[in-house]
């Protein structure tokens, strides 16, 4: 009798050794949060055979995270959907929504990283205002996928994984929002969509910051612009953001757009020019009288890289115009709306353009 209780006692003693033993590993681990905003990693086609034919944003984010439980023995992670669209629809309310919430869960001491599941369309806008706005060196991770779940090759399952690795992970704190996508770490900064339909569709181009291969992340180069903390924009601070338009410039342009965009309120305008921020001669007193409106005139390369030289192809002093260094139009958007809420000096605006 007293064997056998010396016995059960024992079983017990190592029963709580264990489910302490089992807290503690829990307690090490990073505590991660995923926020969802639907896009093509919350998507779902009617075939297997559907990768680029497929409803997006319809699965819910607790499930896209149940569906790789692999995830649980790197992170405790925890799911809330804040949005569900594809991310053509994102606008600059639901920008300043998903960043206001983003930065109150990096406040909190039982956070230590982000993970946003957003559609690919716009992700790289979403990124580098992310980028710009946010006071915290805790990791922020935006991830998508090219392939709905339900597709045969489907890379949202590994992408979320390879994401939720890197926001938990200490070698990643302190270098911007980072997008996570195809075993590659991309700045916010610098990643846009190069292709309609290939997985390995995001490009920088001065490289990926770094990879991850086999549950282990890599970095091999590091954001030199003024990011998060770095910068004078706080999302904490921001309600509202000025109006700013971009018109794609072509053979045979017109002024259309620019009246329009002017008419309707337009507090900057991107002139996405060809070649180096190319102005057609039709279009130099466009943009000319658009100035004087005292309408902000930026202009940016349709090519997608490179940079725009000031009073290069045009005299942007003599104009009183801003040229965006190597930011493509979508990003120069971002950060004109950003630097509006600043100033309204250009000369002011090209030093904010030129910095970040």
């Amino acid at each position: 009798m007293q064997q056998a209780q010396f016995k059960k006692i024992g079983a017990v003693m190592i029963l709580s050794l264990a489910c302490a033993f089992s807290a503690q590993a829990q307690d090490k681990k990073p505590n991660v949060v995923v926020i969802g905003t639907g896009g093509t990693i919350a998507g779902a086609g009617a075939s297997s055979v559907n990768t680029a034919a497929y409803q997006s944003a319809v699965v819910p984010v607790d499930k896209i995270i149940a569906a790789v439980p692999e995830i649980s023995k790197i992170a405790n992670v925890r799911g809330e959907q804040i949005f569900q669209i594809g991310s053509e629809s994102f606008n600059d309310e639901r920008l300043i929504k998903l960043g206001k919430r983003v930065s109150e869960l990096l406040k909190q001491n039982d956070v230590d990283g982000i993970v946003i599941t957003h559609g690919t369309d716009t992700i790289e806008e979403t990124a580098y205002f992310l980028n710009l706005v946010l006071k915290s060196d805790k990791p922020v991770v935006v991830v998508g996928s090219m392939r709905p779940g339900t597709a045969l090759g489907a890379d949202g399952a590994l992408n979320l994984y390879d994401a939720v690795l890197v926001a938990g992970s200490k070698e990643a704190a302190g270098k911007g929002t980072l997008v996570v996508m195809n075993d590659e770490i991309h700045s916010g900064r610098d990643v846009t969509k190069s292709n309609t339909f290939k997985v390995e569709t995001f490009r920088s181009p001065y490289g990926p910051l770094g990879y991850v291969v086999e549950n282990k992340l890599s970095f091999y180069r590091l954001p030199a612009r003024p990011h998060t903390t770095q910068t004078e924009f706080d999302i904490d601070k921001i309600s509202s953001l000025p109006r700013v338009d971009i018109v794609y410039n072509y053979g045979n342009v017109s002024r259309t757009a620019y009246d329009a965009f002017v008419a309707a309120g337009a507090k900057a305008i991107i002139h996405d020019g060809t070649g180096n921020g190319s102005v057609a001669e039709q279009i130099v007193p466009v943009l000319q009288e658009v100035r004087s409106k005292g309408v902000q005139v930026i202009r940016a390369s349709r090519t997608g890289s490179g940079v725009v030289i000031r009073n290069g192809e045009q005299p942007d002093d003599k104009f009183d115009w801003v040229v965006t260094d190597d930011q493509n139009a979508q990003k120069a958007r971002i950060l004109a709306e950003l630097a509006l809420t600043k100033t309204n000096d250009p000369k002011e605006l090209q030093k904010i353009m030129w910095k970040y």
